[in-house]
């Protein structure tokens, strides 16, 4: 009663075609699992580099603008203390 009713589906009947090889597969018990795991090592370094530069970005920005204030802190006080004078 509160099931759904699907609607009925031809059966599409499976296609399989046959793609010559003019080699012979390589065996796979030789094979070995360090190009796989180089490449999840590889992935894992470059977003881990791109992490520092962009940490290593932030903070120099941060210091500038600590710099450009302290010197703007400065200049203000040198300018208001020569118009006193």
């Amino acid at each position: 009663m509160f099931r759904p009713k699907l609607p009925d589906t031809p059966h599409v009947p499976n296609i399989t075609t046959h793609i010559p090889q003019d080699h012979a597969p390589a065996p796979s018990a030789g094979r070995s699992v360090a190009p796989f795991v180089g490449g999840g090592a590889g992935a894992v370094a470059a977003v881990v580099v791109v992490g520092v530069v962009l940490t290593a970005l932030l903070a120099a920005v941060a210091v500038s603008a600590v710099s450009v204030a302290i010197a703007a802190v400065v200049l203000r006080s040198l300018i208001t203390g020569a118009n006193r004078r």
